[in-house]
């Protein structure tokens, strides 16, 4: 309740950006006070959880930053957001949710920041992961992602805590190098054949999709796909290596 309060009492002063401000807030103070259980609040850490509208509110704002970062909107980047929020919750509700995402658009003065502590707060690592990967996924929608894009993403990485190492395995599986492979297993080319097969098992296990399996379909299919690409490059390095 305190954060719809909150919200209208934002935007009546400060419009869209009070009405974000209010919300996020808002939503503190309410997690203070109460406890969510069950539905999408299983993504979140016991200490502190957050609904379902206040994820997408975030994660609209996330993706609007990226969307801007280049300095235009492009269509099929928003074609994309538009498309996972209907595989993960249905065109009636994303239709309603994208009325505000036209709004969040609009709005220069999102604070990337202040929304990834929010989010730091509240979820797992593996979560964290997944959202980079829908991120990036945004930038990559028109068949390339901007070095402005990565860059907005990176210092996203940095408010939500994510590893150098594991933004550097996630950003390769979007960027064609020559070292691409030993990049998302987080290795050197120098590395040994012993330390290839022990960085894949350790990829394995961050990346398996039975760590994400709390979060919607769309977000698992998502850690499928990272998956996948850890597999892919490991073949790689194998069959360049004749490793058995």
């Amino acid at each position: 309740m305190i954060k719809w309060i909150a919200a209208i009492l934002g935007y009546t002063f400060f419009r869209l950006p009070g009405a974000l401000l209010g919300f996020i807030l808002g939503s503190l103070l309410d997690a203070t006070r109460t406890k969510g259980s069950g539905g999408f609040t299983q993504v979140f850490t016991q200490e502190k959880k957050v609904s379902p509208g206040d994820f997408e509110l975030n994660l609209l704002s996330l993706s609007s930053i990226v969307i801007k970062a280049d300095g235009q909107v492009n269509q099929t980047e928003l074609d994309y957001v538009r498309q996972y929020f209907v595989s993960a919750y249905g065109k009636e509700r994303a239709n309603a949710t994208f009325r505000t995402f036209n709004e969040i658009i609009k709005n220069r003065e999102i604070s990337a920041q202040r929304i990834c502590i929010f989010l730091t707060q509240r979820t797992r690592y593996a979560a964290r992961l997944q959202i980079l990967h829908f991120l990036f996924g945004i930038a990559n929608a028109d068949g390339s992602v901007s070095e402005a894009e990565a860059r907005e993403i990176q210092k996203m990485a940095g408010f939500m805590r994510v590893n150098f190492s594991d933004f550097e395995s996630i950003k390769a599986m979007f960027f064609k190098t020559s070292g691409q492979a030993y990049k998302i297993l987080e290795i050197e080319k120098t590395a040994s054949d012993d330390e290839v097969k022990k960085a894949y098992r350790t990829m394995v296990k961050k990346y398996h999709p039975d760590k994400v399996q709390h979060m919607d379909p769309v977000h698992i299919k998502g850690a499928e796909e990272k998956f996948k690409e850890v597999q892919k490059a490991y073949e790689q390095i194998q069959k360049e290596r004749g490793m058995t």
